[in-house]
C-alpha cells in the first residue's frame, strides 16, 4: 500500500470518528459534579467485599475482570504481530555490531551516560516490583509496575550497551513471561469454575483491608498482567533494537553502538 492511500485512509478514519469523539466529550461530566452512581456502588463495594483499598485494581482485576482479560489478549496479539513482522524479514539471529551507515559516525557513549544509568537502574527496578506488589493498597498496579520494569530494563541498555544487554535479555524468557502472564490470568476466570463458583469470583482468603496482601485473587490477577506486560514491552524494545544490529553473515566491521 503507497504512502498517499494510507495517509487518505488515516484521514478518512479520523473523520468517522470525529463525531463519535465530540459526542462523547460533550456527554462527559463537568469538573466537580456528584459522583455518578457507578462510582458510589464501587467506593462501597471494594473495601467491604474485596478488602482493597485501590479501588482501580478492584475494578481492572474482578469487578471488569473480564474486560482486562480481553486487554490482556489484545496487548499479546499486538507484540506478537510486532515480532512475527520484524523476524519475519530480519530473522531471529543479529550480532553485537550495529548497522554503519555510510557518512554517519558513531558517537561513543559518554560515560556520565553510563553512571547515571548504573545509579538509577536499580532503583527503577525496585520501585517497579513495589508499584506491582502494593496494587491493592495504593495507586499502582501489574500493568503500571510491569512497564517500569520493562523501562528498567532500558536504563541496562543505555548503561552497558547492546552486547551486555543482549546476553543477559533472551527472547525465549519473554516469550515464556508473556505468554505465561496471560495463561494465568486466565486460569484465574477457569480456576474457580472448576470449584462451583463464578468466573473469576474470589475464592481465595481476602486478608485485612490496606494490607499488602489484601484482595484475594486480585493479587494473582495482578502479578499475571505485570508478567504479560514486562515480558512484552521487553520482547518489543529487543525486537526493535535488533532491527539496528548487522546481520550475522555481515562481514563489515562496526563499532557498537
Amino acid at each position: 500500500m503507497s504512502r498517499p492511500l494510507r495517509l487518505a485512509l488515516l484521514g478518512l478514519a479520523a473523520l468517522l470518528l470525529l463525531p463519535g469523539l465530540v459526542a462523547v466529550l460533550g456527554a462527559m461530566p463537568g469538573f466537580g459534579t456528584d459522583l455518578p452512581p457507578y462510582g458510589a456502588l464501587i467506593n462501597e463495594i471494594g473495601p467491604k467485599e474485596r478488602h482493597v483499598a485501590n479501588l482501580v485494581s478492584a475494578i481492572n482485576f474482578d469487578i471488569r475482570g473480564l474486560d482486562t482479560l480481553g486487554e490482556e489478549f489484545m496487548l499479546l496479539a499486538a507484540i506478537a504481530g510486532t515480532v512475527v513482522l520484524l523476524r519475519g524479514s530480519r530473522g531471529k539471529k543479529a550480532t553485537d555490531r550495529a548497522i554503519r551507515l555510510p557518512g554517519r559516525p558513531v558517537v561513543p557513549r559518554a560515560e556520565a551516560v553510563t553512571l547515571l544509568c548504573r545509579l538509577f537502574g536499580p532503583p527503577t527496578v525496585v520501585f517497579g516490583l513495589y508499584v506491582v506488589l502494593h496494587a491493592t493498597v495504593t495507586p499502582g498496579g501489574g500493568f503500571q509496575g510491569g512497564v517500569i520494569l520493562a523501562s528498567g530494563t532500558l536504563l541496562f541498555y543505555l548503561g552497558e550497551g547492546y552486547a551486555g544487554w543482549r546476553a543477559a535479555i533472551h527472547a525465549e524468557w519473554l516469550d515464556a513471561l508473556e505468554g505465561g502472564g496471560a495463561l494465568l490470568f486466565t486460569l484465574c476466570g477457569l480456576g474457580p469454575m472448576l470449584l462451583g463458583a463464578a468466573f473469576l469470583e474470589n475464592t481465595l482468603p481476602l486478608g485485612s483491608f490496606k494490607d499488602l496482601f489484601s484482595g484475594g485473587l486480585i493479587l494473582v490477577a495482578n502479578l499475571a498482567v505485570a508478567l504479560a506486560v514486562f515480558g512484552g514491552f521487553t520482547q518489543l524494545f529487543l525486537e526493535f533494537m535488533e532491527e539496528t544490529r548487522a546481520p550475522e553473515d555481515d562481514d563489515a566491521s562496526s563499532e557498537e553502538a
